[in-house]
């Protein structure tokens, strides 16, 4: 199962087969030929570091990748993304966020810089080719859109392209202003695969059958997918008299309906943007049975929050989940080998398959 294929045409491509989703193996190897590869979302930077000199621990995708890095600030306001392990012993450096001019081992007293360069170590002075480069802390790439702030460890491809498709239509969106709400954000436990989940996402198809709701609010017969190397688009336009964005002059779609922009950039982040402001979606593998979905909410204009396609977030995920769930299940049949792409709605999904069969025969 190291080999996967799906054709670049549309019109004669099959899915992923079910084994993709069912195989450990394929589970595993997706950690290191595609997670690592690629760009995560860590959350925005007044959140995480609001001060200068100031320091925020996190583990990157727990219980899968399970990655110690430290986000800084330095006294100029600079943000960078460093390994989270001291070069000594292994030690785990900061374990609580907070305000930091160097960063010191407790274990044995080695001392870094904010830059992660080496600084001193005590009881070191007889030791031979010391310090040597592989004494500082490895550093990782980091990118910044308006505030929100993305990592990757080895990353396979720039993240300045996602920015650049983004930009092209919630540029002119004033994400700083964006206020991160707690009591509104959530995490779900769903019981499938991974990927399962973004399958899902990437199709508009299912709307008339699973999201009532929804689909009283969206023109179904409108809703389209753009496809760009590492991050597709889908845009939902209204159905009538409801909330829309205020799309300035000059916008790729100014004069349109535009009741929500959903972005999913490759493999598992979603960044759903409605004129009440932005739902990102994060989703985690756990096991190849179990996913955690996590919803974290910026709110904008709080005049228009549960309308239109931005409304009922917790129930169209309920029946999302619902969905996906079966789909889990029915994928363990003996008899289902795999399925075949509507070539005018199914595009998205398409697109995640071409790059996970790409990605997981990559060498390494």
């Amino acid at each position: 199962m190291d080999t996967f294929y799906i054709d670049p045409d549309i019109k004669k491509a099959a899915t992923l087969p079910a084994e993709f989703y069912r195989s450990q193996a394929v589970f595993d190897k997706l950690k290191e030929k595609v997670f690592v590869k690629a760009w995560h979302w860590i959350g925005d930077e007044y959140s995480l570091l609001p001060l200068s000199e100031s320091v925020y621990p996190l583990v990157l995708l727990e219980n899968y990748l399970t990655e110690p890095l430290l986000i800084v600030r330095d006294k100029d306001g600079t943000i960078s993304c460093l390994s989270n392990v001291c070069t000594h012993r292994g030690n785990l450096l900061v374990q609580h966020p907070g305000k930091a001019s160097n960063l010191l081992c407790r274990y044995h007293g080695k001392r870094f810089g904010l830059d992660g360069s080496f600084k001193s170590m005590p009881a070191f002075k007889e030791a031979e080719n010391f310090p040597s480069p592989c004494d500082d802390l490895p550093r990782f790439s980091l990118k910044n859109l308006a505030g929100h702030l993305f990592v990757a460890l080895d990353p396979a491809f720039d993240f300045s392209e996602v920015i650049e498709r983004m930009n092209e239509r919630i540029g002119f969106l004033p994400l700083q202003e964006f206020k991160r709400d707690d009591s509104l954000s959530k995490d779900y436990i769903v019981n499938c695969h991974w990927a399962l989940y973004c399958d899902n996402y990437l199709e508009g198809f299912h709307i008339p059958f699973v999201h009532e709701d929804l689909q009283a609010v969206l023109d179904y017969g409108a809703y389209t997918t753009e496809v760009y190397k590492h991050v597709n688009l889908q845009i939902g336009y209204a159905d009538g008299g409801e909330e829309v964005f205020d799309l300035p002059e000059g916008h790729i779609d100014h004069g349109k309906s535009v009741a929500a922009y959903y972005y999913w950039v490759f493999p598992n982040m979603m960044f759903n943007f409605y004129p009440w402001g932005l739902s990102v979606n994060i989703v985690r593998p756990l096991s190849i049975q179990k996913t955690k979905v996590s919803f974290i909410t910026y709110v904008y204009d709080e005049t228009t929050l549960n309308t239109g396609a931005g409304a009922l977030l917790d129930k169209v995920e309920r029946e999302d989940e619902f969905v996906v769930e079966g789909v889990h299940k029915g994928l363990q049949s003996r008899f289902y080998k795999a399925g075949r792409f509507s070539p005018s709605m199914e595009k998205g999904v398409h697109h995640f398959h071409r790059l996970l069969a790409s990605y997981i025969q990559q060498e390494s």
